[in-house]
């Protein structure tokens, strides 16, 4: 899948890259390798799928304000499947 969700740079420097990304219901990230560490903060509730590289799904339900993080070179892509539009705030940390 190709990327549908709006994704909206907030600020980059050397250090960082926030990415706020918002999604209408059955909007994709597309398929993807994040090239940093990164945190994601949920800005509403919502309901995503995650698709691997091997095509796995898993559920992956995001409450407003709960975070959380992943390495480098996770592979995947994110689909809105939560009936109603949804948004996150995801921060890449380009140097440690």
């Amino acid at each position: 899948m190709t990327t549908t969700a709006r994704a909206t740079v907030q600020h980059e420097d050397d250090r960082v890259r926030v990415t706020r990304w918002d999604f209408e219901d059955g909007q994709s990230t597309g398929r993807h390798v994040h090239a940093y560490d990164y945190v994601v903060v949920p800005v509403t509730d919502g309901r995503t799928e995650v698709i691997g590289a091997d095509g796995t799904v898993t559920p992956s339900p995001m409450k407003a304000g709960e975070s959380y993080a992943r390495t480098a070179g996770t592979e995947h892509e994110v689909v809105n499947v939560g009936g109603s539009p949804h948004s996150f705030v995801e921060i890449e940390l380009k140097k440690p």
